[in-house]
């Protein structure tokens, strides 16, 4: 037989294209359209609802860049059109290539019931199947003009990111708003000429499957009248039915399809765009659930349940009665799909708590997996969190987009910081976006990396990012992939169906052990940094606030504030989500997370002065207040008290115009241009700074990285690197004890202080930038003498080691990360350490000297800046400031002393006398990284705590207080039932911690 294949197929397209599909909707009647622009933000159902209208036509053009249009559509059913299917076909100006990224709309009957939504992928509203003909047709639709951000020219700058800069001008033109009859014979047809000739695609050219497939095709076409594609569909349809009848292989691969919408909760749209996005996807989900009975659909991030509880009661109805027949399943159990890099410890912890206590107060659901498919990779301390959380699974899909490595496993254990394994999952269909697309059902078998032990893995089907969710295209093709001969067989199941079931094929997949660092998106540990610094300092004030408020309700009965502290930390956890914490976002969301911190700050130091007054009482004893987990001078962790002298620090002038600053413990050496160029440790007489070089040197790069400019830093950025040496001002600081330099380049200007804090082993660096570049990259750099093979980093609960060297690729890859208070560095008998209060990114490289002593130079940068221009043209452009400490001879347990030192500054009040600890622990490695009062309302004490220095530990946790009884409990302060009891001794718990172990006791006081 001659080789006809790529006729074949050509046919196939051009008849699906110009003639089958076109006959989906075979008639149609226009509908009356009539119009009201909302003049400023979205308004309330009621009010669109009610809202004068004004006649519209197709074709004309609507809405404003972030606004707001509520369309009424009415018509009226054709007679003629009885017995028949009919829809509404209402396109708003849809690109069918960008669902999520332009207008949507919800569709609401005339009494404000929510009816579905409409995007590009999904523009259709039932009307009645069959009718009766000549029923009324009224429909409202919200629709928001949401402008498309990413072009078709991605990442070029655009103002359109911010409601103050986007402008007025009607971005859409209304298309069509018609009722049409549904053919769906002729629907049903599109769908199966789609699976067989996209599975037909996949195949050998030499499988006879194909062939099979090919020729059954053929006979379809021909049987098809061109000219009346709807009188012969069925019978085009039976020339398919033998080859869609063929069962797949036993040995076939199998997919568990899970419905989805990974809907970011802030990206190329604000946080109140989202509310609606949720909206209307759920609205969606839920209509499809009733018309598909095998379907199933999950939906991650509380935070967005919640919007739906709050802000649209009516499909949150819909939606309760879904997940009670238990096919619309909350998934994951955090507040939000967050960034887990950079959340500290009980950040981490609390996007567990509150994801999951919504779950279980709502619907008496207690998630088993983790859900981030989109997370900019993964920290190592977060398997502990997970487990801790009552929780067993991870999936993610993320680590997929690595540039440098293809990650080896896609089912196998990862083991975190503290030993503790989950069972995790990449689905190797390689998108959380599934369409149910042949080439994409064929690439996740070939791509899947455990054949041979596995043959089961999970595709999320939906449309995400901006929401849309599943389509009935996709479960259609789905039930056609059921048993497909040359497929892989496609089933939906919920998150935990398989995750049961792929747990039971493959018990012992491999272990990867350590972070799972995503090469990619490197940049998001620095872009937007008041975001970051907003996060940071949000995070320990909770501490603070928790801490002084816990303290007071039980010593004085200060009312301790459970409501307020539960609305900050939901607000806090929101914003860490995957685009606004790594600095993502459009401008308009991070000048909103600008302000919302700054509000967070205000009203969190008014609790913790409200407590802390309640503690010192009246008087005019100097009180200094420690929220710091180790002592401060002379000050217990958690207590109050006068502190202790600690000494003084000179400064002297140089003969070169330089600076000495001494404090008995340092002395530092500053060059007339302001750079360090020596930091004596005075009783090792260890220098810190390498010979010939200088530390706070600022170093300028260009940064324009090939894609994703605010995600993106690429490595080749080193290649080209501007020293900023000139000083315009080296002076002695204000106080006469310290050395303030002013430098200014391009647009910019930096003015710094070092210092040396009396009694303290640490150089102090306070650096101002009033920052006016564009796609640069400023670092701050310590070449120190040092010699080390690998450093620590903070991350939750502990910290994990990366290697200073380059030997592999999957090392190399690793030249921007993430630490969180600190990285330390360390030969066997001396260390040093870089803290900070609010710098996430870093990087540490080593160079051996071929001049003087041939001895290591190992040079640690902390990131501060950059300056993309997408998706905020105007990234980070104004002033910041950062505080860094660098912190010679440093143990390990020094370097996690100064970070917490750093981000916890002290607080002075006068009061009658010393506040002791609520709780204290004996042992400077165990952490107390929470003190706060049970949410349940109990008034007991709740505790958590950690090894901090990665060794074992015994120590003695003291309470403050009377105790009638301890429980090891969950992050939840639910009791673990396999775990008994510790005894108490007069308020004392022994405890005893393997490294890292996190652990959290409840305290019922007496």
């Amino acid at each position: 037989m001659h080789d006809d294949r790529t006729l074949v197929e050509a046919r196939l397209r051009r008849v699906l294209d110009e003639r089958v599909r076109p006959a989906v909707h075979p008639e149609s009647v226009p509908l009356e359209v009539a119009v009201w622009h909302a003049p400023g933000e979205p308004v309330p159902v009621t009010e669109g609802l009610a809202a004068d209208v004004e006649p519209v036509t197709v074709g004309s053009r609507w809405g404003a860049p972030w606004g707001t249009s509520w369309f009424r559509v009415t018509g009226t059913v054709p007679k003629e059109w009885a017995g028949k299917t009919v829809e509404a076909i209402l396109d708003l100006g849809f690109d069918e290539n960008m669902p999520g990224f332009q207008c949507e709309g919800l569709v609401y009957r005339p009494d404000g019931t929510p009816v579905k939504g409409l995007n590009p992928r999904n523009q259709w509203v039932r009307i009645g199947a069959p009718v009766q003909g000549g029923e009324e047709v009224r429909l409202h639709v919200e629709a928001a003009s949401n402008p498309v951000v990413m072009g078709p020219r991605p990442f070029t700058p655009t103002p359109l990111g911010d409601l103050e800069t986007a402008g007025r001008d009607p971005q859409y033109t209304l298309t069509r708003m018609d009722l049409a009859v549904l053919d769906e014979t002729v629907w049903h047809l599109v769908t199966d000429l789609e699976v067989l000739g996209e599975l037909m695609a996949e195949l050998p050219v030499d499988s006879p499957r194909r062939w099979e497939i090919l020729r059954a095709v053929e006979r379809a076409l021909d049987a098809l009248d061109l000219q009346d594609v709807g009188g012969t569909a069925e019978r085009a349809r039976a020339c398919l039915a033998d080859v869609l009848a063929a069962p797949a292989v036993p040995s076939a691969h199998r997919i568990s399809a899970v419905g989805h919408a990974h809907i970011d909760s802030a990206w190329l749209w604000p946080l109140r765009e989202t509310v609606r996005k949720v909206a209307r996807t759920a609205a969606n989900m839920t209509a499809l659930l009733d018309d598909e009975p095998e379907f199933v659909f999950a939906m991650s991030q509380a935070q967005q349940w919640a919007w739906v509880k709050e802000h649209r009661p009516e499909v949150w109805a819909r939606v309760k009665k879904a997940v009670a027949d238990g096919r619309f399943v909350p998934a994951g159990g955090m507040w939000v799909e967050s960034d887990t890099n950079m959340p500290g410890s009980e950040a981490m912890a609390r996007q567990f708590v509150h994801g999951k206590r919504f779950f279980l107060d709502e619907f008496g659901v207690d998630n088993d997996e983790a859900w981030l498919p989109d997370t900019f990779g993964f920290a190592a301390g977060l398997p502990q969190i997970i487990k801790a959380a009552g929780s067993r699974y991870l999936l993610t899909q993320k680590i997929s987009w690595s540039r440098t490595n293809s990650f080896p496993h896609h089912t196998f254990r990862w083991e975190g910081i503290d030993g503790t394994r989950i069972y995790t999952h990449f689905p190797p269909v390689d998108t959380y976006n599934c369409s149910m697309h042949g080439a994409e059902i064929a690439h996740a078998v070939r791509n899947f990396k455990d054949k041979g032990t596995a043959r089961h893995s999970l595709a999320p089907t939906g449309w995400g990012d901006g929401g849309g969710g599943t389509t009935r295209e996709m479960v259609a093709k789905a039930a056609r992939l059921r048993d497909l001969e040359g497929s892989a067989t496609v089933t939906w199941e919920t998150p935990s169906a398989f995750f049961a079931k792929a747990e039971a094929e493959n018990p012992e997949p491999p272990v990867w052990v350590g972070e799972l660092y995503l090469e990619l998106h490197r940049a998001t540990l620095t872009s937007q940094a008041g975001t970051k610094q907003g996060n940071r300092r949000s995070e320990h004030l909770l501490r603070e606030a928790e801490l002084w408020a816990a303290t007071a309700a039980v010593r004085t009965g200060f009312p301790y504030p459970y409501a307020d502290l539960d609305r900050i930390w939901k607000t806090v956890l929101l914003h860490q989500f995957h685009d606004i914490l790594p600095g993502s976002s459009i401008a308009w969301v991070h000048r909103e997370a600008r302000a919302t911190y700054a509000r967070i700050a205000d009203e969190l130091n008014g609790i913790v002065d409200a407590a802390q007054r309640a503690l010192a009482g009246e008087g005019t004893v100097p009180l200094l207040f420690n929220a710091a987990p180790h002592t401060r001078a002379g000050v217990p962790a958690g207590g109050a008290r006068a502190a202790e002298a600690s000494g003084r620090t000179t400064r002297a002038g140089r003969p070169d115009g330089g600076h000495v600053l001494d404090n008995g413990l340092l002395r530092v050496g500053v060059g007339p241009r302001g750079l360090v160029d020596s930091v004596l440790d005075v009783a090792t007489g260890r220098e810190t700074i390498a010979p010939g070089r200088t530390g706070n040197l600022l170093q300028l790069h260009q940064d324009l990285p090939n894609m994703w400019d605010a995600w993106d830093v690429d490595e080749f950025y080193r290649n080209t690197v501007t020293d900023l040496t000139d000083a315009d001002e080296v002076t002695a600081g204000d106080d006469g004890a310290s050395v303030r330099i002013v430098r200014t380049f391009g647009g910019s200007r930096v003015t710094q202080v070092l210092s040396l804090p009396p009694g303290e082993k640490r150089l102090v660096v306070d650096t101002e930038v009033d920052w006016h570049e564009t796609e640069k990259f400023l670092k701050l750099a310590f070449p120190l003498d040092l010699h080390t093979d690998r450093y620590a980093s903070e991350t939750q609960f502990g910290h994990f080691f990366r290697p200073t060297h380059t030997n592999t690729s999957w090392e190399a890859a690793r030249f921007e990360a993430c630490n969180h208070r600190f990285v330390h560095l360390q030969e066997p008998d001396w260390g040093v350490a870089l803290v900070n209060d609010g710098t996430y990114g870093h990087d540490v490289t080593r160079a051996v000297r071929t001049d003087g002593d041939g001895g290591t130079t190992t040079t640690v940068r902390a990131s501060l800046l950059r300056a993309p221009r997408f998706p905020d043209p105007e990234t980070d452009q104004g002033v910041h400031r950062f505080r860094h400490a660098l912190v010679p001879g440093a143990s390990i347990g020094d370097a996690v002393r100064e970070g917490w030192r750093i981000n916890l500054p002290e607080r002075r009040l006068d009061g009658a006398g010393e506040v002791t600890p609520l709780v204290s622990v004996d042992r400077d490695s165990v952490v107390v990284t929470a003190v706060k009062l049970a949410d349940d309302g109990s008034g007991d004490v709740v505790v958590r705590f950690h090894e901090a220095h990665g060794a074992r530990a015994d120590a003695t946790l003291t309470a403050g207080f009377p105790v009638a009884g301890v429980e090891v409990t969950d992050l939840l302060e639910r009791p673990l039932a396999d775990t008994a009891p510790p005894a108490v001794d007069d308020g004392r718990v022994a405890v005893r911690l393997r490294p890292f172990e996190l652990r959290t006791l409840r305290l019922r006081r007496a």
